[in-house]
């Protein structure tokens, strides 16, 4: 889809009364950049996923090398949707891809989207990358598009997820039993987590510490 016929469908999507209205775009800083997915970065992604072989993570939803085309597909077809809003992260000094992530359950109605999908190459793990992306992406929701409220969610076996969830501030709302499928068709209960509009100064605050410590 070309950006003016992808403009047009968000415009009748969001054009019933003013809601937040999600749009791709790119976001940066401190050396990190967002770009909107598109099929062209398809063999950096393949190549973000391979650092580690993310996909052999039962509980994650990083696609197999095979899987990583319909990945994508999907993903765009989420966007052209109007419910996922989709980020490959690209580290400036080397060019490489190294993960991505997105907006999905965008509910316009609600003013209210989520942060998911994301994974990140595994020689960029436990670095400030996580923290600087997902600053990126709660400013853009609260301080640019104007979210009432902003969730995440995981599986309720990635432990590490809900550690680095809990660790940007985000409230643990509690555990839906049963909830979806995972890619090797097991079912898993679902951690979900959300920052209000009201929290968000203090979230901010303490990202922005985190982020000065891995400065020093």
């Amino acid at each position: 889809m070309d950006a003016p016929a992808a403009n047009d469908v968000w415009e009748r999507i969001y054009n019933v009364r003013s809601v937040i209205y999600p749009k791709p775009l790119a976001l940066e800083r401190d050396g990190i950049r967002l770009e909107p997915l598109s099929p062209d970065h398809l063999d950096g992604f393949k190549q973000a996923a391979a650092d580690g072989e993310l996909w052999n993570l039962w509980f994650t939803s990083v696609p197999a090398p095979d899987e990583t085309s319909q990945f994508i597909e999907t993903a765009l077809k989420g966007q052209q949707d109007g419910h996922m809003l989709p980020w490959i992260v690209r580290e400036l000094a080397s060019g490489a891809i190294i993960g991505s992530t997105r907006y999905h359950d965008i509910v316009p109605a609600l003013d209210r989207v989520e942060i998911g999908y994301t994974f990140y190459a595994k020689s960029r793990q436990r670095t400030s990358v996580n923290t600087t992306c997902k600053l990126m992406l709660l400013a853009h929701a609260f301080d640019t598009l104007g979210c009432k409220v902003v969730g995440l969610r995981t599986d309720n076996f990635n432990f590490a997820s809900q550690r680095a969830i809990e660790a940007l501030g985000a409230k643990k709302d509690g555990v839906i039993r049963h909830h979806a499928a995972r890619r090797d068709g097991t079912v898993r209960d679902t951690v979900m987590y959300s920052i209000l509009a009201a929290e968000w100064q203090d979230v901010r605050r303490h990202l922005e510490l985190r982020l000065a410590r891995h400065r020093d």
